[in-house]
């Protein structure tokens, strides 16, 4: 009898152990969240009826560092986020783009923005406000992309597919070679990216790749991705890949590579002629404002500082 007390009064104490210590964890770290989002310096609302989005690349593996990007863009108050790939790094336990990972990488710090949303993290939105497209490290998977489709429900064939948000025509591209339409110019993918340029009436027209077509890495370009944008109409280029921010000028197109969003941070190699803007000292994410006239594009690192600003303009018509 008395050994059945002692075990069951065992069992209470360990129970309560577990349960605080549990409480504590989730304690601690969500008042050590709340002091990063209070400490963030603010960035100013936009103006009435301007879109604001987010713009993170490389960013997936759940660091403490992507933690620290999300929150700052969680203080934003995007009205969506968008991303230019590897989305899933996998874990030590796990390859890139894993099942097992994804929710862990992706759905812990940006749940609210996903619908639907099936993870263990916490409600998702009710309608999606969370745009990615794939990288080389989703495709990595055993089951290749699959993982990425499966957690995802994207427009279109959910690989490459393209979306309007108030002002703004995005075209979401998925630059892998393993691609089944194929990543060059004159692939299927090409030419729907060519076509759906033309017939877009929107006041500004955004491509998003993975693989960067420009940059000044110590890494070789992605040449293959040199399509012809600024032709068939785009405003501007947004990509990841390398794991640095840089921003391009190229025939007039503006080119930004985004992939500083939380894994590690790369070096520069030889500087490209079109460069115009280079950094790799922290962690970070785009911030873009867009009206009708005007949209503003800067990088803004984990902390609050506004590194790059840059915008471009445009008559009003009609």
């Amino acid at each position: 009898m008395l050994k059945n007390f002692r075990l069951k009064t065992w069992m209470t104490v360990l129970s309560v152990t577990l349960v605080l210590g549990v409480t504590g964890w989730y304690f601690r770290h969500s008042v050590q969240e709340e002091m990063l989002r209070f400490a963030l310096p603010k960035v100013e609302a936009p103006p009435e009826g301007t879109v604001r989005f987010a713009v993170i690349g490389d960013y997936g593996n759940g660091s403490p560092q992507a933690r620290d990007v999300a929150l700052m863009i969680d203080s934003w108050n995007p009205h969506f986020i968008t991303t230019v790939g590897d989305n899933n790094y996998g874990n030590g336990n796990f390859p890139r783009g894993a099942a097992e990972t994804i929710d862990q990488n992706i759905g812990r710090f940006f749940h609210a923005y996903i619908s639907p949303y099936k993870g263990r993290y916490g409600p998702g939105a009710t309608t999606n406000r969370f745009f990615p497209i794939p990288g080389h490290g989703d495709w990595d998977s055993p089951d290749g992309l699959q993982p990425y489709l499966d957690y995802f429900t994207l427009p279109g064939n959910e690989r490459y597919y393209d979306f309007a948000w108030g002002p703004v025509h995005f075209f979401m591209l998925d630059t892998d070679e393993r691609e089944p339409d194929g990543a060059s110019a004159t692939s299927i993918q090409g030419r729907w990216l060519e076509r759906n340029l033309a017939q877009s009436g929107a006041p500004w027209k955004l491509v998003f790749t993975s693989h960067a077509p420009y940059s000044s890495h110590r890494v070789p370009d992605v040449e293959y991705m040199r399509w012809p944008f600024r032709a068939w109409g785009a405003d501007a280029v947004l990509s990841g890949f390398y794991h640095v921010y840089e921003r391009l000028l190229v025939d007039g197109l503006p080119y930004f590579v985004n992939g500083a969003g939380g894994t590690w941070l790369s070096s520069f190699g030889e500087i490209d002629a079109h460069s115009q803007f280079r950094y790799r000292e922290d962690f970070g994410a785009m911030l873009i404002d867009v009206t009708g006239t005007r949209i503003t594009f800067r990088f803004v690192t984990r902390d609050g500082r506004i590194v790059d600003e840059y915008f471009l303009v445009k008559k009003q018509t009609g």
